[in-house]
């Protein structure tokens, strides 16, 4: 497959992604009387998920995510001369999903980008109020978990067919758990899109979800390596 296909199916992923999740958190979350809450934006982000991963994965290995890119290449599963370029790509697509969902936001004038704009956040900025320090310590490790999943359910000694499914699945439970700390990230390219909208506050806080999901990705690729050794 040319890079070419793969980049522009990273594209497309990671922009369905960002509308999709963030699209829920900004339009349907707290909607009067049909809101669908944390559960639903949760189901929804797992949901971009798995239907890229049948639609894309047999493309570009369906990443859509800077993190899962490291991890997966610190993993053997993905060579190093891709990287940038599928970076690039994502961060392009959740700019572009973002940036649809800010002009379908902005059609109501209820609409205030500085209440949010499903951004991810720490201290004042966390839904719950929670600090850096447990903003850093649940990306790392969401992160971290998110990629053992990936690279487990995508081993080719996994049963067959079933990797979207667990994947998708891993990045609900993910959300359900993280939401109330940082809005849920585990996913720089994700953060970077709606941060641009928001500037400030966002863009001050952004550092630390690209950070902790590398580092968390690049532990999970060498301790997935390790574990699943066969010798």
């Amino acid at each position: 497959m040319k890079l070419s296909n793969k980049l522009a199916a990273e594209f497309i992923g990671t922009f369905w992604l960002v509308l999709g999740g963030c699209g829920s958190a900004v339009l349907a979350a707290a909607f009067p009387d049909v809101g669908i809450g944390l559960l639903g934006v949760s189901l929804a982000f797992g949901l971009t998920v798995l239907t890229m991963a049948y639609a894309i994965g047999h493309i570009s290995g369906c990443h859509l995510n800077p993190a899962v890119s490291v991890g997966l290449m610190l993993g053997g599963r993905f060579p190093a001369s891709e990287l940038g370029p599928y970076i690039a790509a994502q961060v392009a697509g959740a700019i572009a999903g973002a940036g649809i969902l800010y002009i379908i936001a902005s059609g109501t004038p209820a609409f205030d980008v500085a209440a949010g704009f499903a951004s991810n956040g720490y201290g004042e900025h966390s839904p719950g109020g929670y600090s850096l320090t447990a903003a850093l310590v649940i990306e790392l490790v969401m992160t971290f978990m998110f990629l053992m999943i990936i690279l487990g359910a995508t081993d080719g000694r996994a049963p067959a067919g079933f990797a979207p499914l667990a994947i998708g699945l891993g990045l609900t439970l993910i959300h359900l758990i993280s939401i109330p700390v940082t809005n849920t990230s585990v996913n720089p390219a994700r953060s970077t899109g709606p941060a641009l909208f928001v500037g400030g506050w966002a863009l001050s806080q952004l550092w630390l979800f690209w950070i902790a999901p590398i580092v968390g990705a690049a532990l999970a690729g060498l301790t997935y390596k390790k574990v699943s050794a066969e010798s």
